[in-house]
């Protein structure tokens, strides 16, 4: 059989440059309005980065609905192929990932070479060798969608009997023609031109005065001073955008009777009652972190907390997790979607341990050193 030596010839369509270029600047949009959003609270910017990209790849799909049902009306093309080597790239149980090196003969068109991947059963792999001829099937628009036939019409079964190939020169059609350098070049232009139009465009959310939970709500500080029979004790509150904390001083403990509650409920005075991601509570430290502004469904109330089960929790999680000589203790409690978890960690000269407890303090489950 006289061979001819060549490839299929491919190219890169306008369109197809112009798509890459579309798919870098929905890319670079997205991302920038999504995590623009996050950082400055935003919601229709965080909105915006997840609907662009679910609207354009639903308009992808739809705008190639026309191509590939015409891909799929063009009947596949068969012919003869000489093995020209494998190789076993993996194992999957009984069938194993093979990449074929193939010289491909057409009967009405030059030879090519291709290589692409087909699993093979285990049991069949010994019939595939070196210079062995096979049967294939591809699409005439498509070769790198080539698959070997296992099982040929026994007319095809008899030429590929009969045949003897010579090799075709390469290189070797691996996949799909890539856009190469210039649709490279024009993805990532596309991807710069998405996030400096979103930038440009919504500067007035993301760097505006408004800009972000902190220039909303400016950072308030303010202590006061208490006075007892024994003793004077210093607290100071600080309430800002993000966190807030109460420090006590020498002689008290969160484990006093009320004071916790009294510490949660003068960093949650005023009409603004804000939601709370993460509260820990140390001896005499409360630091709460608050849920970002424009998002009210995260967190939970920080009020909500059982206060009265949370000296028990501390003093249950320093007898029974088997911690030698505890030193210190920490409560937290997160609750990003609702009712808090909370977990008290106990540690000691030789080791730390957790108690787990529900929003109610019922304990769930200790983890000793």
């Amino acid at each position: 059989m006289a061979i001819t030596a060549g490839a299929p010839p491919t190219r890169t369509t306008p369109g197809g440059l112009a798509l890459g270029l579309l798919t870098g600047a929905v890319i670079g949009a997205s991302l920038t309005a999504f995590i623009g959003g996050c950082a400055a609270a935003r919601t229709p910017l965080i909105v915006l980065g997840l609907v662009l990209p679910t609207v354009f790849g639903l308009l992808r799909y739809l705008g190639t609905l026309p191509r590939r049902a015409r891909e799929r009306a063009v009947a596949p093309r068969t012919a003869l192929a000489m093995i020209e080597s494998l190789e076993a790239v993996g194992s999957e149980a009984s069938d194993v990932p093979v990449r074929f090196d193939l010289t491909v003969a057409p009967d009405d068109a030059p030879a090519f070479r291709v290589e692409f991947r087909q699993t093979v059963n285990l049991v069949e792999l010994p019939d595939y060798r070196p210079r062995g001829i096979v049967v294939v099937e591809y699409p005439p628009d498509r070769p790198w969608k080539m698959r070997i036939v296992t099982r040929p019409t026994p007319a095809w079964e008899e030429r590929a009997a009969r045949a003897f190939l010579d090799s075709a020169p390469g290189p070797s059609l691996k996949n799909e023609p890539s856009k190469g350098c210039v649709g490279g070049l024009l993805t990532l232009l596309g991807l710069l031109l998405g996030t400096g139009a979103v930038l440009l465009l919504f500067r007035a959310d993301l760097f505006g005065p408004d800009a972000g939970g902190a220039a909303r709500k400016p950072s308030v500080t303010s202590s006061s001073t208490f006075s007892s029979t024994s003793s004077s004790t210093t607290i100071t509150t600080t309430v800002t955008s993000a966190t807030g904390t109460v420090a006590l001083g020498p002689g008290r403990s969160m484990l006093d009777e009320g004071e916790l509650r009294r510490s949660v409920e003068s960093l949650t005075q005023g009409a603004d009652q804000r939601q709370a991601l993460t509260v820990v509570v140390q001896d005499r430290l409360l630091t709460v972190v608050w849920s970002p502004a424009g998002v009210d469904a995260a967190g939970f109330d920080p009020r909500s907390l059982p206060f009265d089960r949370v000296a028990a929790l501390v003093e249950e999680a320093r007898t029974t997790l088997g911690i030698d000589s505890p030193r210190s203790w920490q409560l937290t409690a997160d609750g990003v979607t609702g009712s808090p978890a909370l977990r008290v960690t106990v540690t000691g000269e030789r080791g730390t341990g957790i108690l787990e407890a529900d929003g109610q303090g019922r304990v769930l489950r200790r983890n000793g050193s």
